[in-house]
């Protein structure tokens, strides 16, 4: 039994060294919560003063979700309204919010957005309606995307061929030239082996001119 003891001392302390990898990996993971709530907002807006109502409606929908979503560091800056969530809280002005919001929350990191968990039917059609209108300008630009692509394609083509062009001119510009140089050298040596043959100009003797003068 005695020696027992010892080994279980080693036992535990294998145990203590072994390095924490599954820890640090869970940490750096985003790890995405998705939850909904009905959250009510009479009660607190009730207390608020009539042109401050719809602000403190929004404002307690954060602090709900503060709470709820577990942001340690209580900060409102953290939890993104959704726009139409945001259009259903002023729909009807300042002064009237809304009693209770079903909402969904959705948790990546510490950001939490919150969106609208069941639509009424105006802004079900308007979310539909600017569904298609960003469908069909993800068409258009890549549409638009395609074409620029095609026109860049055709440009380097184009230019290619110029440059192919004008080096072609300049094969046929120096090859005039060299034939040019080369029949003006022919012509030279033409004229140099006819001078030899008729053994170059004939010079009139100094006595013709005297005599002439005499005359």
């Amino acid at each position: 039994m005695k020696n027992k003891k010892p080994e279980l001392k080693t036992e535990k302390a294998k145990k203590t060294n072994i390095p924490s990898t599954t820890k640090s990996k869970k940490k750096d993971d985003l790890v995405e919560i998705e939850k909904e709530y009905t959250i009510p907002l009479r009660k607190k807006c009730r207390v608020v003063p009539r042109h401050k109502k719809t602000p403190k409606a929004v404002k307690t929908i954060k602090e709900f979700l503060v709470r709820h979503m577990k942001i340690y560091d209580r900060d409102l800056n953290k939890i993104k309204i959704d726009r139409y969530l945001n259009e259903f809280l002023w729909f009807k002005g300042i002064k009237n919010p809304p009693p209770k919001v079903k909402i969904k929350a959705i948790k990546k990191g510490e950001i939490v957005n919150v969106e609208l968990a069941e639509f009424p039917h105006k802004l079900k059609f308007k979310k539909l309606r600017e569904e298609k209108r960003e469908a069909k300008g993800a068409e258009v630009a890549k549409k638009k995307k395609a074409e620029k692509e095609v026109e860049e394609v055709k440009q380097e083509k184009t230019e290619e061929e110029k440059k192919e062009e004008e080096e072609k001119s300049k094969e046929v510009q120096e090859k005039k030239a060299a034939v040019v140089e080369a029949g003006k050298k022919m012509e030279k040596d033409a004229a140099k082996q006819m001078r030899h043959q008729t053994g170059g100009k004939t010079k009139q003797p100094k006595r013709q001119i005297r005599k002439a003068l005499e005359k």
